[in-house]
């Protein structure tokens, strides 16, 4: 029998072993269930298509609240948008900390209410209290819902073998953007200032709503996007698997041809974690239908977001192949995200140098 991991997401044996058996009652409106590695369940609602996905809302005060608040809308958005669908409804529990204040919950709201504004979520319902035993950064659950037809959703089911596979902003991003949140004079006391002030930028790429809308503009099923995986924990090689795993599929990977954002290396470096295997909200895997990847590259470019084509889909007889430096090897899942004891780490060597 499966454990549970140390720290982070379950396994996939554990979700099938004990959640995908127990999922309540039938309902033949569901056209996407819940499957390890897909950010979206789907169900059909009349002659409309409508995703939902349910996260943590989470908040880290020491990111700055106006921060904190625009990364934890983001978090829930771009996993909705991995459906191919606009969000346009959200749904939000918030069980907050006793500590919080008036002053601090108004720009905590106020930040979200504009962020949903600008992606055009509507806030239909939620809950609001604050409790004994609520502790950042988890402080509630929230839902997103994307609506739209039934043609213009896609799943890892639909692609296929010879799919390209896209990658957008490359490895680390979330990592990379915490680190140099949470410890600029760390960073520029290693690096320099200007180094500091650049990689603290990539704090707001950890999104991928632009990235997903972008690529589904240009097609979908057979006319482009066939299916699309925020690379959240154990970063992009944990996505790679996953995607590749719901699809049904193996996947061929060169990892030179990945690209990978000004900062992130020397900070993975400097905090000891292999980039790859490292959280990253705002990196967007996709598969692509041959024949429309250079137009999905070029229109996210136009948009400034840097994205390569990294390799395909490949029949399941042939498994999860990784390329690097001309041999071939096998891409495993790295089950256990190096970024958290990192950063614990981090924190506590930040805490005992300021003692």
């Amino acid at each position: 029998m499966s454990e549970l991991p140390e720290i982070g997401k379950i396994s996939p044996e554990i979700f099938s072993e004990l959640i995908f058996p127990r999922l309540g009652a039938r309902s033949q409106s569901i056209l996407v269930g819940p499957q390890h590695g897909v950010d979206v369940g789907i169900v059909e609602i009349g002659d409309k298509a409508v995703a939902l996905t349910t996260d943590p809302v989470f908040i880290v005060p020491e990111y700055g609240w106006e921060r904190a608040a625009w990364f934890a809308i983001h978090i829930l958005a771009s996993d909705a948008v991995t459906s191919g669908l606009k969000p346009c409804f959200m749904t939000i529990d918030l069980n907050l900390p006793m500590e919080i204040t008036k002053g601090q919950l108004e720009v905590v709201w106020d930040t979200m209410h504009r962020e949903c504004e600008k992606l055009g979520i509507s806030i239909v319902c939620g809950h609001t209290a604050r409790y004994e035993n609520c502790h950042y950064p988890m402080v509630g659950g929230a839902t997103v819902l994307s609506v739209g037809e039934k043609h213009e959703y896609v799943t890892p089911q639909m692609a296929k073998a010879g799919d390209k596979i896209i990658i957008t902003k490359g490895p680390a991003i979330e990592a990379t953007g915490i680190f140099a949140t949470m410890f600029p004079k760390l960073i520029e006391k290693e690096f320099g200032a200007g180094f500091s002030q650049r990689a603290q930028e990539i704090f707001y790429k950890m999104s991928v709503v632009e990235d997903a809308m972008t690529a589904v503009s240009v097609g979908v099923r057979d006319e482009g996007v066939t299916a699309m995986h925020d690379a959240t924990e154990c970063g992009v090689w944990g996505a790679l698997y996953e995607i590749a795993q719901a699809a049904d599929l193996g996947a061929r990977v060169e990892k030179e041809q990945i690209v990978v954002e000004d900062c992130v290396r020397e900070i993975c470096q400097y905090f000891g974690i292999d980039p790859y295997a490292a959280i990253s909200e705002g990196t967007l895997i996709i598969a692509c239908c041959e024949h429309k990847a250079g137009e999905v590259i070029e229109a996210l470019s136009r948009k400034g977001i840097a994205s390569s084509v990294v390799g395909e889909l490949i029949d399941p007889g042939h498994g999860m192949i990784l390329v690097e430096g001309g041999k071939e090897g096998e891409l495993e899942h790295p089950r256990v995200d190096p970024f958290w004891n990192a950063f614990y780490g981090a924190l506590d060597k930040h805490a005992n140098t300021e003692r």
